[in-house]
């Protein structure tokens, strides 16, 4: 019999308040487990550091395994990672921030789990994409996540103007990320290429006590005082009108 696959939220940025973001039930279930899958061993220490501060961790942090997924992990060593659930034990994917498998390389292990039928569970914690989507005020019936836009200026340009189009004529709202040093050319960008009306929400540190999010059409971002972003995780989200 295989072991489960548990899908851990992580928090959103640096925090103590752990209980406001993560449920009892998933701190639980962390602390039990002495096997996971993240992105960066280090990180993953630290969050299991802040959970054992809540919940004594079944092992010694020292004892407790941690393999590294990330975009440079060849898709031959997936087998691997999962070998410890295909003998029976359970094991946690962790996510750097939010949650596992989406905008996070965590998928195609999730995939391959199912493949081997290994169950999985995801447990309960932070998105900030729909985090952004609810506090922004767009449209939360239909929204589509587009990761990150092309870092030359003139295609990403170009790929600002496809959403816009699109947003317009589905009605749908679309989401995107970006290297938090480059927000403010994000923003100058999507200022410059949305016609006037089309509305644009920022949505920075979400969760966090620092969390600004405001919805602003690209007329008004342009005369507005630029946000205090500057290396902070954020979302930008976009509604055609």
């Amino acid at each position: 019999m295989t072991g489960t696959l548990f899908l851990i939220p992580n928090t959103l940025g640096e925090t103590e308040a752990l209980n406001h973001v993560l449920p009892e039930q998933v701190q639980r279930i962390t602390a039990q487990l002495d096997y996971f899958v993240a992105e960066n061993a280090k990180t993953a220490r630290a969050f299991l550091k802040l959970v054992g501060a809540q919940h004594p961790l079944c092992k010694p942090m020292q004892e407790i395994k941690i393999a590294e997924l990330n975009v440079n992990t060849p898709a031959a060593a997936l087998n691997d990672l999962l070998a410890p659930l295909l003998a029976g034990q359970d094991g946690g994917l962790v996510s750097e921030a939010g949650v596992p498998a989406v905008a996070d390389p965590g998928a195609d292990l999730v995939r391959l789990a199912h493949q081997h039928k290994i169950p999985v569970r995801p447990l309960v914690g932070p998105s900030s994409l729909l985090l952004a989507v609810m506090a922004s005020g767009l449209n939360g019936q239909s929204f589509a996540f587009n990761g990150y836009l092309p870092t030359d200026a003139s295609q990403r340009d170009k790929r600002i103007k496809e959403l816009e189009q699109r947003s317009r004529k589905e009605k749908q709202t679309q989401l995107f990320i970006e290297t938090p040093y480059r927000n403010a050319a994000m923003l100058e960008a999507l200022v410059a290429s949305c016609a006037p009306g089309t509305l644009v929400c920022v949505a920075t540190d979400l969760s966090l006590p620092s969390e600004t999010i405001r919805t602003m059409s690209a007329a008004q971002w342009k005369t507005a005082p630029a946000p205090d972003f500057h290396k902070k995780p954020t979302v930008f989200l976009l509604l055609g009108q």
